[in-house]
């Protein structure tokens, strides 16, 4: 059997070396002689776990003492309602910028919770290419309550990897397929969330990191397992959390920690990136339109000069072990996710086999 490399891009990839701790415990974790997801959230063993994967995400992001850190429930596409509900009443204005499919979902859903502004962002050169304005051209409202935008577009293969420095707005962002794939200075944001399926671990959980003195108001009409202040009275756990997804991000960033940290993982995210995209930049077989400042080093999204080859090369890339490249529907094309857990040598085996396609079809 070919060794398989999984460019999904989420539920992604994991780390080999977790899925190979969390198997050999899966049925007597710790010498328990229960299975970690057999474990009541509410027990000592299970709230040490809870413990350590914060401390372990503080020490890997640096977040200071006054950000919280909420492990919630509902995917990022909760929190699209739940940041509104959290800072806003129904008649205050919050600014949306538009860079891509879920910076667009998410200012489409927050319409049911304020006033939002859309500022669109995607333009393109002269020769086609897509490109992002920077931040100092960003049209915002003056009396916006809080800015809002996406770093990282999965979709798209769009990034952001400036950051924000507007002294009088609060700054949301929206890191769920980037987070834990480089550094950032916490400070330059107020409040962060962030899906597990990519770079942090499972899908079913969520994480929300915000500066302490925002967690103060929440709408009525906020369910209660929205509420950022009910949620940290009850330490994450006002409901039974999902355990089994808590407990595997936790190993992931032990397992981060032990790899040397964001700086050691940005450097090695980077190389990848940059040898997929030369791939792809040295040929006229195979196609990528996006500037190069906001090309994504998480979802390298490419095209075949011919379309109609695309089906072969997915199937005869899935029958080598290269699975799910397939691009999202609504832009097609190919899409190799390569998060944290990707290592070097599956992008250079895809690279290979982009090689052999070339050659074979161009």
């Amino acid at each position: 059997m070919n060794v398989v490399y999984n460019f999904s891009a989420g539920p992604a990839m994991m780390p080999k070396d977790v899925l190979l701790q969390a198997t050999k415990e899966l049925q007597n974790w710790k010498q328990s002689g229960s299975s970690i997801i057999e474990i009541s959230h509410r027990s000592e063993e299970f709230i040490q776990v809870a413990l350590e994967a914060e401390q372990d995400l503080r020490d890997l992001l640096n977040i200071p003492d006054h950000f919280k850190v909420l492990f919630c429930q509902g995917g990022a596409r909760g929190q699209f309602s739940a940041v509104p509900m959290n800072l806003l009443s129904c008649d205050k204005k919050a600014d949306y910028i538009n860079s891509g499919y879920w910076s667009e979902c998410a200012f489409i859903e927050s319409k049911k919770y304020c006033i939002p502004k859309s500022i669109l962002i995607k333009k393109k050169h002269y020769d086609r290419k897509t490109f992002l304005l920077p931040m100092k051209k960003w049209n915002f409202n003056k009396d916006s309550e809080y800015i809002h935008y996406c770093p990282n577009e999965t979709i798209d293969g769009l990034s952001i990897y400036e950051e924000p420095c507007f002294n009088d707005k609060v700054i949301i962002a929206d890191f769920s397929s980037c987070i834990l794939s480089r550094e950032i200075n916490i400070e330059n944001y107020d409040l962060i969330y962030a899906g597990a399926q990519k770079n942090i671990g499972p899908a079913g959980i969520t994480i929300i990191i915000i500066r302490e003195n925002l967690i103060k108001f929440c709408s009525k009409i906020s369910p209660s397992i929205l509420d950022y202040k009910n949620i940290l009275q009850y330490n994450s756990m006002f409901n039974t959390p999902p355990t089994f997804s808590w407990y595997l991000s936790g190993l992931v960033f032990k397992w981060l920690k032990k790899n040397g940290g964001l700086k050691n993982i940005e450097k090695l995210n980077k190389k990848k990136a940059d040898l997929l995209y030369k791939k792809i930049d040295d040929s006229d077989f195979y196609i990528n339109n996006i500037d190069i400042k906001n090309r994504s080093n998480m979802n390298v999204v490419f095209y075949l000069k011919d379309p109609q080859l695309n089906s072969i090369f997915l199937e005869k890339a899935s029958l080598i072990g290269l699975k799910y490249l397939k691009g999202h529907r609504i832009v097609g094309g190919m899409r190799a996710s390569i998060y944290n857990a990707m290592p070097l040598a599956g992008v250079q085996a895809l690279i290979n086999f982009m090689s052999y396609f070339e050659n074979r079809y161009g």
